[in-house]
Parts: C-alpha cells; structure tokens; sequence
C-alpha cells in the first residue's frame, strides 16, 4: 500500500531536539485526527526512541538521527527513527524491561514503553553501524470508531 503522505526530519542528537521530534512527528500525524490518547501514546514512544539515540547510539558524541513518518489511507501510520551509532549487540536483551547499558540513572524501559503504546515495535541494529527502531500506530478514521459513523 502507498502512503497517502509522508514526511523525513533530520537533527544531531542533542537532548533538547528531543521536544522538537516529539512535536513535529505528532502535528505530521494530527492530520489522521487521532484521540488525545492516541496522539499522547505516539508522542510518548516518539520520546523514548530519540532519547535512545543520544544516550545509548551517541553515548559520548553528537550524531544524526533520522526520523521518517508514512501515513496510511486506512488510518496506519509508520514511524522510522534511525541513527548511525554504536548499534546494539543483543537486541532481545536490550528489549527486555530494566535492561540498560545507560548505568544507574536509568531505567532500561525504553523499548518495553515503546511497545505498551504503538501496535507495532520492530527493531534492527549492526554493531558501528547504527540502529532503526520502526514504530507502528494503527488510528481508528472517526467515521468508523465505536462501530458507529461519526
């Protein structure tokens, strides 16, 4: 299926960027007309993402992060956020909750937040190649939400 449209961003992974992706991605996607919740929940996963860009993909560097966001017709939306860092060694380890490489003042949540709000949390990495998290929303369209037309 084609997306209907889609939008690329492109930062250096300073923390205070975190904000500006966060509320970029969630205007691009206020055109599918998502609940509060469902625009609060992509926000949140959006967040979590970018913060593991620059703690963990650029621990003591600043590098690029790359977000790409496809809306659907039927209301799916895909989120991509991308960098050129570290990589992960063990995905299934990283994902599982209080895992964490970022010490104490971490909470190793990340990836088990990102998945308690989007339908989909798909993640690939290379060792000093990078990481891409591609995160999935599906929004109900209004005009079928409760079964009933709006």
């Amino acid at each position: 299926m084609k997306p209907i449209n889609e939008m690329k961003l492109e930062f250096v992974s300073k923390s205070s960027n975190e904000s500006f992706a966060r509320a970029t991605v969630s205007a691009f996607i206020a055109q599918l007309d998502p609940t509060i919740a469902e625009l609060a929940d992509i926000k949140t996963a959006i967040s979590e993402a970018v913060t593991n860009c620059i703690v963990h993909a650029y621990k003591s560097s600043i590098g690029k992060i790359y977000i790409t966001v496809q809306i659907f017709e039927n209301g799916k939306s895909i989120i991509k956020i991308r960098d050129k860092g570290c990589g992960i060694n063990n995905i299934k380890q990283a994902m599982e909750p209080l895992f964490t490489t970022g010490g104490d003042e971490r909470a190793g949540l990340g990836f088990a937040v990102m998945q308690s709000f989007m339908d989909k949390v798909r993640v690939s990495s290379k060792p000093n190649k990078g990481t891409s998290i591609t995160l999935e929303k599906n929004i109900i369209p209004r005009f079928i939400k409760n079964g009933q037309p709006s």
